[in-house]
């Protein structure tokens, strides 16, 4: 059974003790971090892939998997994987996702118009990304 990461009509609001107080640019270093890669990933291609394409494409870069393998893609969802709400972006850098009616993301800094406008919106499923430190 294969497991999905995918949200629809859904927009992740950044984790409540998020630092960042406008979106940040992860930083680019050798060896792309997780966050560095989520952040390519969709700020260059918006509403292009799901949840579940961003975190195998992640998967695979970082190990020198070719991104198409379907065998590599199907074993790697064959067990439950943390979704884009564990994401640093959105714990972290002050990215809000937004998940459209296919499940196809987008990324908000917290600080924009467009983010203010998806917190809002009664038509989506509203949920936030999950805290860094555990509630005191």
């Amino acid at each position: 059974m294969a497991h999905t990461t995918n949200y629809l009509n859904t927009f992740i609001e950044v984790s409540e003790d998020c630092r960042a107080e406008y979106g940040e640019e992860p930083p680019i270093a050798e060896n792309l971090s997780i966050a560095a890669l989520h952040y390519r990933l969709i700020i260059e291609h918006p509403y292009s892939r799901t949840s579940d394409d961003v975190l195998f494409e992640t998967h695979a870069l970082r190990k020198g998997i070719d991104p198409d393998d379907a065998d590599a893609r199907a074993e790697f969802f064959s067990q439950g994987q943390a979704c884009l709400r564990s994401s640093p972006i959105s714990k972290r850098y002050g990215w809000g996702t937004h998940h459209d009616a296919e499940g196809r993301v987008a990324m908000y800094p917290r600080e924009s118009e467009e983010y203010a406008a998806l917190a809002a919106d009664p038509a989506l499923k509203h949920t936030r990304a999950m805290r860094s430190s555990r509630a005191a």
